[in-house]
């Protein structure tokens, strides 16, 4: 059973990938990988948040946790693709570019993951 709730979540995750991906084309173009520093962000945000919930407000049963972590936030966030974006952007623009792409996604991950957190522990 875990597995398919796992299942689910992924794919609601991934679809809602898609559709940021879809919109940061539109909005911002394709020069920068804005879609995958925003998922990356976002979803470190939200794991934070959802991890200091578990954590400190109360648990949740686990399948909620598998399907709201592993599947929906799994499937939402792209370090694997972020990966290929930063490769990319090496071959495509130098290393001045990738570097800052890493370091910026690094950074503003973890800084989200600690600002879910602090809101989890402060607001829920």
């Amino acid at each position: 059973m875990a597995f398919l709730i796992v299942f689910l979540g992924g794919g609601i995750g991934a679809a809602l990938r898609h559709g940021v991906n879809l919109t940061s084309a539109r909005l911002l173009g394709t020069a920068f990988p804005y879609h995958t520093l925003f998922e990356n962000v976002a979803g470190s945000l939200v794991m934070g948040v959802l991890a200091g919930y578990f954590a400190f407000r109360g648990s949740a049963p686990q399948h909620w946790q598998l399907f709201l972590t592993t599947g929906i936030l799994g499937g939402f966030t792209t370090f694997s693709a972020f990966s290929l974006d930063t490769a990319l952007l090496y071959e495509r623009s130098g290393l001045g570019l990738a570097a800052l792409y890493v370091l910026g996604s690094v950074a503003l991950a973890i800084g989200g993951l600690f600002a879910g957190l602090t809101l989890a522990r402060h607001w829920l």
